[in-house]
């Protein structure tokens, strides 16, 4: 990856009821489909039932505000209600907008699907503080970022952020997270699923984006006008 797209992202930083005992009968327990996940051809990671008759996509950016804000109020419904059961699965495809947002996107995805989820969950919680040092770099610091090699520039920006010791906190060690942040392949992978959500959805209109069953939903950005959506899918 080059100095140049390193230089477009930074010049966007600077922005259950109980059944009775003697009427309910002991069953196998169900399914919790919330432990099962997956990477997705499409550079996401999906969880839940694959064969779920609702197949959620969400473009998110770990920098956009409204993005948390359905992270915090929509998420905790949606696991517990729809991907738990079985009835909706639910992929995250990061949709980067900015130097920092791709640092973040690397340490979420360094180990894979297994630890996808929650990292990424966390970053949303705290991103009022790691967002906020980045964004309150100074200019010229932001800018001697674009002249390291590739490989030390998201190492740097993690720095900067404060999210190398936000990963150790998190269980990736140092040496892992660097060896992701340098990663210049995987750097290319989420600019190329940023040209990827583009093409394929002209009426892409910037983060969260939402896809149900492989469709654009327009003009839905929070869990309260999501939801009824996922009802209308789901034949409720």
């Amino acid at each position: 990856m080059g100095r140049h797209i390193l230089l477009a992202f930074l010049s966007i930083l600077v922005l259950a009821v109980p059944a009775s005992a003697k009427t309910a009968a002991k069953g196998p327990p169900r399914a919790d489909w919330t432990h099962v996940v997956a990477a997705t051809p499409a550079g996401g990671f999906v969880l839940g039932n694959p064969k779920a008759k609702v197949k959620l996509v969400e473009y998110g950016s770990l920098t956009c505000p409204h993005c948390r804000a359905f992270d915090q109020e929509g998420v905790p419904t949606l696991l517990g209600k729809y991907v738990k059961p079985g009835q909706v699965s639910w992929e995250f495809r990061n949709y980067v907008r900015d130097a920092a947002d791709v640092t973040a996107a690397l340490i979420a995805r360094c180990s894979g699907a297994r630890s996808f989820f929650p990292l990424t969950r966390a970053l949303y919680k705290d991103q009022p503080v790691w967002f906020g040092k980045a964004a309150g770099t100074p200019k010229e610091q932001l800018e001697k970022l674009a002249d390291l090699p590739p490989q030390r520039q998201f190492v740097g920006m993690a720095k900067l952020a404060g999210l190398d010791a936000w990963a150790a906190a998190h269980g990736l060690p140092a040496a892992k997270s660097n060896q992701c942040l340098a990663n210049v392949k995987s750097v290319d992978q989420l600019v190329h699923m940023n040209h990827d959500a583009t093409e394929q959805h002209p009426d892409f209109a910037g983060t969260p984006t939402f896809l149900i069953n492989g469709a654009l939903v327009k003009d839905v950005a929070s869990w309260g006008s999501l939801e009824p959506k996922l009802k209308a899918a789901l034949g409720g």
